[in-house]
């Protein structure tokens, strides 16, 4: 999945405990062998590599998380798009490499999620035009860590912190305290610019922090516009507080996108979303459920 993953727990028995958190580390490292595009025996790979020419049959799993996330394409009118990747494997931000004009322009046309065809009865899966490419690294790792929360609970964990990158699962309270986790300020490392208590959530962080490079004053980064295939402006991060973790994941990607209004919006349609974003200025932003007292 391209980030670090961890899970932080509590059992009064402490080789239950550590069976738990094995349990979990193997669900990350399972989920990574199948969803992972930078692993080419990946079941999504596969995809990528067929889909264009015949229907590819994949499994339950990858195919209702595709399912799922093109259901957020709709609901995000587009800015939500699995199939950024299309133009986005052009990009290596490790080394400072972006695509030039002449061969974004020509790779554009094929981001476009509606072009993705499902076949629920054969769970096959097929691509309108060759050389579309998927991606789910904006909904994965939020469904990682909620699947690995559904296994701590297995194990009758009841206080548990599970994290992966930018995508956070907390199971029940922190021991009698409900867990506090930070908003990180966009353009400090060791700053936040808000401490949220959180109780049997998910939270997830999009920014354009996380994986970029600098060049004549432009910020490179890995969250790219679908209509255009740069880099989305407008916004520096974005955070969704929620019941489910693939959800708070694909929304926080799709806000980032969407810009403040939209994505106030969109958060406000959804009633157990809350939503905190930071735009260029540095300015914040709350949802109306994070501004009103608990009655």
């Amino acid at each position: 999945m391209g980030t670090e993953v961890s899970v932080e727990l509590w059992h009064e028995d402490a080789a239950q405990g550590l069976a738990a958190a094995r349990a979990v580390m193997a669900e990350y490292h399972r989920i990574n062998q199948l969803m992972s595009t930078y692993l080419a025996t990946s079941e999504i790979s596969a995809l990528n590599r067929e889909a264009a020419a015949t229907p590819f049959v994949v499994g339950q799993e990858l195919f209702d998380l595709i399912a799922r996330s093109l259901d957020l394409g709709r609901l995000s009118e587009g800015c939500f798009d699995i199939t950024y990747d299309s133009v986005g494997f052009l990009y290596d931000l490790r080394a400072g490499v972006v695509p030039t004009d002449t061969a974004r322009s020509s790779t554009l046309p094929l981001i476009n999620y509606r072009a993705v065809e499902l076949d629920h009865a054969a769970h096959s899966i097929r691509f309108q035009h060759s050389g579309m490419r998927i991606n789910l690294g904006g909904i994965a790792k939020g469904y990682a860590v909620e699947r690995g929360a559904a296994i701590v609970r297995e194990h009758g964990v009841r206080h548990a912190l599970l994290n992966a990158g930018g995508d956070s699962r907390v199971v029940g309270d922190r021991r009698g305290q409900p867990w506090i986790i930070g908003v990180r300020n966009p353009r400090a490392r060791d700053a936040v610019v808000a401490r949220l208590p959180i109780v049997d959530e998910a939270i997830s962080t999009a920014g354009d922090y996380e994986r970029f490079f600098d060049r004549d004053g432009v910020r490179y980064h890995h969250i790219l516009n679908p209509s255009t295939g740069l880099p989305s402006t407008g916004v520096h991060s974005v955070t969704v507080i929620g019941p489910d973790g693939t959800m708070t994941d694909g929304l926080d990607t799709a806000i980032f996108v969407m810009g403040v209004r939209k994505g106030m919006a969109l958060i406000a349609a959804l009633p157990d979303y809350e939503a905190i974003i930071v735009d260029d200025r540095g300015q914040l932003f709350y949802s109306d459920g994070l501004l009103t007292p608990p009655s």
